[in-house]
């Protein structure tokens, strides 16, 4: 198989999920990035974003690279990991540096975030993200980019995001075992906000719901910054399995019946209209009205746009989400779950696919493969800042040798200054002695 690492970069994004395992090839370039391939398995490995067996998550994602690897033409080695779950947690810490140079620089940044960091967390929790919310210069707050600005002290607000260290383990154990590297570990909200968010929404204030199938996942934006992020131990398959129940058919024939006739809003659907239940342990089929599908979704749904209602209320932050929320994941794509959630929400509510990249984007088109194409502009912004903060890294290095050597002659001329005359050629005497003989 031709690998094109030589002339271009390829990233992969990698959404290991409750139901589904997807897989997405990105190239990067000047132009932006391209869609290659995708893979795309269904996935029984996970419990509630967690993984819960091992031998089967490696078979899915081994499933989806092969499938993605194959559409693609090319060999993939590493992976952007995406992770979910009850176990992520938001807190806020803040950092101070001093500015070298009088100017701050990348890597000036970067130390103010080490610092921000370096805060106690439990033994079995790691940190996994630190999201900047505004950098203050002097006595200047509110901004957002202080490179370039002249100061001598930097500091910074941020919101760290930890996660279980077990369940992050078993994600990295999982790909390694299919042969791959993974490159970073992402909160798949926050990618998933990479692919379907404006600059603009996050600038006026929006929430962000990511419906899977075991975890709603909710990140909220004011002022350009992730304000809060939270997870909801509640998702699509919480759907399935009361329509199982309901309808007494098998899970399968559940998940079939939500996605082709599944309506979270009861008043949209016609009395008249009817499906076909299959049986379950050898009875046959029988008819029922569609209504009766959509009064048991109803509830469920409404449970779930409740919680995440009153999670945006414990945070003070519902007056600020002048952009209203975005629905995405594979958990949104029954009919009336936009109407229903204005209602609930009391805000503006649209749909969320990918946005911002070519190639055969008809096959990413949906909300389900918003994090798998989110992770894969993860990785390209990822990219893009190494390769910024590594000439700065380069120059400052430079710059410190040069310190040392000038300090070093300084150091050599206060000696040869503080020896007496006598000594300094008496030295010189025998110095040409020893030159001569």
């Amino acid at each position: 198989m031709k690998s094109r690492m030589e002339t271009t970069e390829i990233v992969v994004g990698l959404d290991i999920g409750t139901t589904k395992v997807s897989a997405v090839v990105g190239e990067i370039d000047a132009d932006g990035i391209t869609i290659l391939g995708v893979g795309n398995v269904p996935c029984r490995g996970l419990r509630k974003g967690v993984v819960s067996n091992i031998d089967w998550t490696v078979r899915s994602i081994s499933e989806a690279i092969e499938a993605a690897q194959t559409m693609a033409g090319v060999e993939i080695r590493t992976v952007y990991a995406g992770v979910a779950g009850s176990h992520i947690r938001c807190q806020q810490s803040d950092g101070v540096a001093a500015v070298s140079g009088g100017e701050v620089t990348r890597v000036d940044v970067e130390r103010v975030l080490e610092g921000a960091r370096a805060i106690p967390v439990d033994a079995d929790r790691q940190i996994l993200h630190v999201l900047p919310r505004e950098f203050t210069v002097d006595n200047q707050d509110g901004i957002r980019d202080p490179v370039g600005m002249s100061g001598v002290r930097l500091g910074v607000k941020v919101n760290l995001i930890t996660a279980a260290t077990s369940c992050v383990q078993n994600v990295v154990r999982c790909a390694e075992r299919c042969g791959l590297t993974v490159a970073d570990v992402v909160l798949e909200p926050l990618a998933s906000a990479e692919a379907v968010l404006s600059e603009d929404e996050k600038e006026i204030g929006v929430a962000i719901i990511d419906i899977g199938g075991g975890t709603t996942d909710l990140l909220l934006y004011v002022d350009g910054g992730i304000a809060h992020a939270s997870v909801i131990p509640a998702g699509g398959n919480n759907v399935t399995a009361d329509i199982a129940a309901g309808l007494r058919t098998p899970m399968g024939e559940a998940e079939r019946l939500k996605r082709n006739a599944g309506c979270a809003l009861g008043r949209m659907v016609g009395d008249d209209e009817e499906i076909e239940v299959p049986g379950v342990g050898g009875h046959l089929p029988r008819k029922a009205a569609r209504r009766v599908l959509s009064d048991i979704i109803e509830p469920r749904v409404e449970e779930i746009f409740a919680v995440i209602r009153k999670r945006i209320e414990d945070t003070g932050m519902l007056e600020q989400l002048s952009a209203g929320a975005v629905l995405t994941g594979g958990g949104v794509l029954m009919e009336g779950m936009t109407e229903f959630a204005e209602e609930i929400l009391g805000m503006p509510v649209r749909l969320g696919v990918p946005v911002g990249v070519r190639g055969i984007t008809q096959l990413v088109a949906g909300p389900q493969y918003a994090t798998g194409v989110g992770l894969v502009q993860y990785g390209a912004n990822a990219l893009a800042q190494a390769r910024v903060l590594a000439p700065a890294v380069h120059d400052v290095g430079r710059v410190d040798v040069r310190r040392d050597r000038i300090r070093e002659r300084e150091a050599r001329r206060e000696i040869i200054e503080e020896t007496p005359i006598e000594k300094r050629s008496s030295g010189r005497f025998w110095n040409w002695l020893r030159a001569a003989f």
